[in-house]
């Protein structure tokens, strides 16, 4: 084959000098608008399994790499005059420069032809020039190639909020660093680290409004240049920040970070000498941030990708075939670098989110930001780092506030435990760990009132070890049911069927029970879940489809009948009828008690301005209208509040997006959880989604947490995080982070009601090292006594209570 590459970054050099050297006979030329030492770049950073992938795609450049690396294992945070220091992360730094350099050699020693200063102004005039086959877009992050075919391409460019310098100092760091600054304005971050044996990348990063409010954007290089070296002296040792884009004028090297993600990677144009692939490769395809040092890894690994793919497919290789395979693998790949990319992204975008932490918080908060690095992934990289953490939160339990929240019975000596078993003080209440099991829907009632299967159900899973166990949404009228088989609590006989499971959780077991109150809304009158979910009643079914009511005149689906919009009246009799549900919750003896606003349910109708169309005060359209559209949610809450316990609980589960254009978004969910905060909210239970049919979520492990997250730390109220949390691990990793205070746990509980306990125990089996009486009371009688408490009864149980006593639990 002719191949063409247009750009001669990593991806281009890269690709060029393997298919090179895996066929002699093909041509391969790659053109560079810069000369051949010219780079705007310091340091770049690489893992060690691209070192790996180097290694195997082509040894002598591997090798060179590799010697030419400086490794470091720690990484420090200085934060508010203290530092944190940890090991065990593996980094390796190569200037850009040198690496450009070994590639180019390399290139030059199997026969690739390099073409320097040479402005590429029409891809197809230089690839019939060169009677193009195959042609690789590697130009870069303002990829011309990209841009003009954009229509097949269709680039999705998301230009980020802060914005950056890349700097070099003489200052040799001997970890990796992230200092951070306040001044009057705001925060700013450094990312440094070393790349030679006399040079560091220094990277200076501040929110958008920051910079202004500073007046970056009117100082020239070298001002600003001394701004930071003022801003992070401490840090430079009086080495000097340097510039080396000296071609950029004004604040231009100043620049805000675009992700960059394409639909399709491969195009094709007819050319005089025949139809040429037009291939995306490296920055031209996609970006990553660089606070997770990928950007050069990703455009190493698609050349070694698309080269191993073509020498797979052997010498006569079905072009587009390969292309298409090429473009499948990597873009997955690239996806979930891209998807951590955006959590670590938004993590310095936010710094002030969450700068009233402690640092020793703070810390584990940056290093697990992107959420691909967990809990368990520390203890591997720095034991007793983690160890020491693990023990400072035990001893300090912090709030969303950063202030510390011990237990009321903490004893003076707290053993390090792994956070999701850390006790938590809500009111009167107290939990035993961080584990909630989620109310779940079993469509297992019978006009409203529970069944044995309920007991057995619930009760199993408050043997299971988790600290709350949630009866699933509970309507407080019949036509607020979702279906014919969910539960209510209008009646006595539905009262006296849950206080039956109540009663049963709290003799049998150490966990807390609560109630989640909901009214289905325009979601009602619909089919259980194995059958069609969310579709009506069948016409000819036993039970006939009653009426609904919702914030407006909305459907849910087009096969759902339309509600009729509540009135004055209707919000009365609603209001009273969670209240008087309230009432028979307390008497029923639950522990907590939680009102459903999410989902697309009635409260949820009012809170979302795709389902409220009112225009009188419960209405209003976009944020300015979200106060009014709270405002009954509000008065049902306030209502239910007065009527609960004061020693009690009360939560909220909300959406805090709802995935469709103009609907709520993250912004609202914050301001949605200081109104409840001012209400009287103990705690939001963060949902998403479920309020419009069009709603298309972005799905991934734990992809409602970072909801959780910026609610917490930014309205300064507990969360509990829901969603794709399937490991004690990632649980760990959550409450730790300080991103929610417990972890509600729905689909893992159905495949196994003793989750808490089973993965506790498989922790600890991975040679962790906790004390063995991390269950207390009852659950650990179950782990340690077994038969015995059958045998012993009682004094089984005393025994095993004083024992775990004597332990200090």
């Amino acid at each position: 084959m002719n191949i063409l590459c247009i750009g001669g970054g990593p991806a281009g050099l890269y690709f060029g000098l393997l298919m090179k050297q895996q066929d002699p006979a093909h041509r391969v030329v790659v053109v560079e608008r810069n000369r051949p030492f010219d780079t705007f770049g310091w340091g770049v950073v690489l893992s060690d399994q691209t070192l790996d992938n180097l290694h195997r795609a082509d040894p002598p450049s591997g090798r060179l790499i590799g010697d030419a690396l400086n490794h470091w294992d720690d990484i420090e945070v200085f934060f508010r005059g203290r530092s944190v220091r940890s090991g065990g992360h593996g980094f390796c730094g190569i200037g850009r420069k040198h690496l450009l350099n070994i590639l180019q050699e390399r290139c030059l020693q199997v026969g690739v032809e390099l073409v320097f200063e040479r402005e590429v102004r029409d891809d197809q005039a230089l690839a019939t020039e060169f009677g193009a086959d195959l042609v690789i877009a590697s130009d870069g992050l303002n990829s011309r190639i990209r841009t003009r075919y954009a229509d097949v391409f269709q680039p999705d460019i998301d230009t980020r909020m802060c914005r950056f310098v890349w700097l070099g100092t003489h200052k040799t760091f001997d970890a990796f660093t992230f200092a951070f600054e306040q001044t009057e304005h705001g925060w700013f971050q450094a990312h440094a680290y070393k790349f030679d044996d006399q040079t560091s990348t220094f990277i200076v990063e501040t929110p958008q409004s920051v910079w202004e409010a500073h007046g970056l954007q009117d100082m020239e290089p070298a001002e600003a240049i001394g701004f930071c070296e003022r801003l992070f002296a401490r840090y430079l040792d009086g080495h000097a920040l340097i510039n080396n884009a000296t071609h950029l004028r004004g604040s231009a090297n100043w620049i805000r970070f675009p992700r960059v993600m394409c639909k399709t990677w491969v195009h094709h144009v007819d050319l005089p000498h025949g139809r040429v692939p037009v291939v995306l490769m490296g920055d031209a395809a996609h970006t990553a941030h660089f606070s997770i040092g990928s950007g050069t890894k990703l455009a190493l690994e698609d050349a070694i990708d698309l080269a191993d793919t073509f020498a797979q497919a052997g010498a006569s290789p079905a072009m587009d075939a390969v292309l298409q395979q090429y473009e499948d693998r990597r873009s997955v790949e690239v996806l979930k670098i891209q998807n951590a990319a955006r959590n670590s992204t938004e993590w310095f975008e936010n710094v002030s989110r969450y700068v009233d932490m402690p640092i020793e918080q703070f810390a584990y908060s940056l290093l697990t930001r992107s959420q691909r690095i967990s809990h368990e992934n520390l203890r591997l990289r720095d034991a007793r780092w983690l160890g020491d953490f693990e023990a400072w939160m035990a001893r300090h339990l912090p709030r969303p506030d950063g202030t510390d929240s011990p237990a009321v019975d903490a004893p003076a000596v707290v053993p390090a435990l792994p956070p999701m078993l850390l006790p938590l003080q809500l009111r009167g209440a107290r939990l035993k760990n961080r584990i909630v099991v989620s109310p779940m829907a079993t469509y297992s009632a019978v006009d409203g009132v529970v069944q044995d299967f309920h007991l057995v159900h619930l009760g199993a899973r408050a043997l299971g070890g988790a600290a709350l166990v949630m009866v699933e949404m509970t309507s407080p009228t019949p036509e607020g049911r979702i279906t014919p088989g969910c539960t209510g609590l209008w009646n006595d006989a539905q009262e006296a069927g849950l206080r039956r499971i109540v009663d049963f959780v709290h003799g049998q077991s150490t966990a807390l029970i609560g109630l989640q109150l909901g009214h289905s809304g325009p979601k009602g009158s619909t089919q259980v879940g194995w059958e069609q979910a969310d579709e009506p009643l069948p016409a000819d079914g036993p039970v006939a489809n009653w009426p609904l009511l919702a914030a407006s005149s909305v459907a849910y689906g087009p096969q759902n009948q339309v509600p009729a919009a509540m009135t004055r009246a209707d919000m009365d009799r609603i209001r009273d009828a969670f209240v008087a549900s309230t009432r028979r919750a307390a008497a029923a003896g639950f522990d907590w008690l939680e009102l459903h606003c999410a989902h697309g349910y009635l409260l949820a109708s009012f809170i979302s301005p795709l389902t409220n169309r009112r225009t009188d005060d419960y209405g209003g359209a976009g944020r300015a209208g979200l106060e009014n559209r709270c405002r009954f949610p509000l008065e049902v809450f306030r209502a239910m509040r007065a009527a609960w316990p004061e020693d009690k609980p009360l939560g909220v589960r909300i959406s805090a997006h709802d995935w469709v254009a103009g609907g709520t978004d993250a912004d609202d969910a914050v301001q949605i959880a200081r109104l409840f905060k001012q209400a009287g909210c103990d705690i939001i239970d963060v949902s998403s989604g479920q309020t419009s049919r069009d709603a298309k979520p972005v799905y991934g492990r734990m992809y409602q947490t970072p909801f959780a997250d910026r609610i917490r730390n930014e309205a300064g109220i507990r969360t509990m995080a829901v969603g794709a949390i399937t490991q004690a691990d990632q649980v760990n990793s959550i409450i730790a982070a300080g991103r929610a205070d417990l972890c509600a746990i729905a689909r893992p509980h159905l495949a196994d009601p003793a989750w808490t306990l089973h993965e506790t125990a498989a922790l600890q089996s991975a040679q962790v090292q906790w004390p063995r009486p991390y269950w207390s009371g009852r659950d650990q009688l179950y782990r340690e006594v077994g038969k015995q408490q059958q045998q012993a009864g009682g004094a089984a149980v005393a025994a095993a209570d004083a024992a775990a006593k004597a332990q200090g639990f």
